[in-house]
């Protein structure tokens, strides 16, 4: 497999990372329209950790670490590193050492589709890290690849420089071009749910603040007493 190392490639800018950095990935998925989730399956090494950075991306052989760290390279401050395989793979191939050297360049942390390992010491040394699986199976280093190329994690497409916001919920990429507006539309969902939440907390319920009830209607959803449900011979 041969590859290429693109250096220099456009990224949102900082402003509009740190905006969305603000807000959750379920809230800011839903504020594009429900897109941009990666799938369940991508889940955290720690609890109560939400990063966001723009995205150095790598693409590599499955079992094969060798353009994990050619990307180190290509990473600095406020980045965070995207890792996907050619084919699915579980290895371990990303630890402490890695982050380590990521952390010194202030990386913000990791989502790799594939496996980490060193977890605690990640924990320990505050590197996040979010992975498809954990594996102490090591890797090699002797296929080429690619980095800063556009990479795809469960049918979403990330390219260089789009922004990466992960938390407890998962992770989800938002076009660089679009970092601002999703932003935007991020905070007026926010709002929103700040006036549902104090509605809620004086008693009101879902089924009348958003006009339920007259949807259960439509759909022929009908109440019974618990004698008449019962008489009906349910």
């Amino acid at each position: 497999m041969s590859g290429v190392i693109v250096t220099d490639p456009p990224k949102a800018a900082a402003e509009d990372v740190e905006a969305l950095a603000a807000f959750g990935v379920a809230t800011v998925g839903e504020a594009m329209g429900r897109t941009g989730l990666l799938g369940p399956d991508i889940r955290p090494n720690q609890q109560g950790v939400r990063v966001a950075g723009t995205a150095v991306t790598v693409l590599g052989w499955p079992g094969d670490n060798l353009m994990i760290h050619a990307a180190v390279e290509q990473c600095g401050e406020g980045d965070l590193l995207v890792v996907t395989t050619t084919s699915p793979s579980t290895d371990g191939m990303f630890g402490e050492l890695f982050a380590t050297a990521l952390q010194r360049r202030g990386v913000r942390g990791l989502v790799i589709n594939a496996g980490i390992r060193d977890t605690q010491e990640l924990r320990e040394m505050g590197f996040a890290a979010w992975s498809r699986a954990v594996s102490a199976q090591g890797t090699v280093k002797a296929t080429g690849g690619s980095v800063n190329v556009p990479v795809a994690i469960d049918g979403q497409v990330i390219r260089p420089g789009d922004v990466i916001l992960a938390d407890d919920d998962g992770v989800v990429v938002v076009p660089r071009e679009r970092a601002r507006a999703t932003a935007e539309r991020s905070r007026a969902r926010e709002e929103k749910e700040a006036a549902a939440r104090a509605a809620f907390l004086d008693g009101q319920l879902g089924l009348d603040r958003y006009g339920l009830r007259e949807r259960l209607k439509e759909l022929g959803v009908e109440y019974r007493t618990y004698e008449e449900y019962a008489g009906e011979g349910a």
